[in-house]
């Protein structure tokens, strides 16, 4: 088993023993959408394309279908060995990447304004956004998609955002995860690593970003290539990999605190998080399952 995806078993395995595994809790992923994956089954109630409209399920890239199974993944294929975060949410995917892994700002936000007039209907509670597009966007771009995952924020969701891998310079967070208000993740750097890219803050408004850092490095999740590649699995790097983590954290706090809103599990992921003895921009520091459930 992979080491770092092995630590976040056990960080569930440990702290919810089987108990608290993400019902009742629906999370909408953003990205370039999701394959017929056995560990994946029955997971999707929704499927909306904003890039090609087409109608059923798919993953022309591969991306989306691996961030999808970190946060929800059952682990049929591996007797439940490499299950995702919370394996008992729903999911509610929303493609906005097409199979290279593009898209433009307005499919983008077609994708963001289509959650802010369903999401209440599909019971939505965590938005996982594993995009990021550097910040020299065309004027007005980069604040129409500011503004529109904090009025996700607003509406009472909890938003996850990628920091991006354009880094480690300083100002290198992505957008939209550079909004003061959405919670911005990046990946928590290995020993040994030589090229770290992960975004690092501060914005210029200030904040400090990534606010949370999780293993992204390495991590193995759902391979949408399968059955046609015999292995299930793949790995990937990225904050895109680290992202769905902190989801699947938020799905399973939230479910075993419905009640609870989105600046309430801020504070307390700033609460629980641990600093690591590593030379990156840490924000609060590195998610802890164990302590955010306790």
């Amino acid at each position: 088993m992979n080491k770092v995806k092995q630590q976040i078993h056990y960080w569930c395995e440990d702290t919810v023993q089987g108990k608290i595994r993400g019902e009742g809790v629906a999370v909408a992923v953003l990205d370039t959408g999701i394959a017929v994956h056995p560990d994946l089954r029955g997971k999707v109630v929704m499927f909306q394309d904003c890039v090609n409209h087409r109608q059923g399920v798919y993953d022309d890239s591969g991306h989306g279908t691996h961030v999808g199974g970190i946060i929800a993944g059952d682990g049929r294929m591996s007797r439940g060995r490499f299950q995702g975060i919370a394996p008992e949410v729903r999911l509610v995917v929303i493609k906005i990447l097409d199979a290279k892994g593009e898209g433009s700002v307005e499919q983008i936000l077609d994708g963001i304004w289509w959650l802010q007039k369903n999401h209440r209907r599909y019971g939505i509670r965590v938005v996982n956004i594993s995009v990021g597009a550097r910040q020299d966007l065309e004027p007005g771009k980069e604040e129409c998609l500011i503004h529109a995952v904090e009025e996700l924020w607003n509406q009472g969701l909890v938003v996850v955002v990628s920091a991006g891998n354009y880094g480690p310079g300083e100002d290198s967070i992505a957008v939209p995860g550079n909004s003061r208000k959405v919670i911005t993740v990046g990946a928590l750097e290995e020993p040994g690593m030589k090229n770290r890219c992960s975004g690092s803050g501060p914005t210029d408004q200030c904040i400090v970003k990534p606010e949370l850092v999780a293993p992204g490095y390495q991590i193995l999740s759902c391979n949408s290539r399968y059955p046609m590649n015999k292995n299930p699995y793949i790995r990937k790097s990225g904050t895109s990999m680290a992202t769905p983590v902190v989801s699947g954290a938020a799905a399973l706090f939230l479910s075993k605190y419905p009640e609870a809103e989105n600046v309430e599990l801020k504070l307390k992921f700033r609460e629980t998080s641990e600093r690591k003895p590593v030379e990156q921009s840490q924000g609060w520091g590195c998610i802890r399952i164990d302590r955010l459930l306790s």
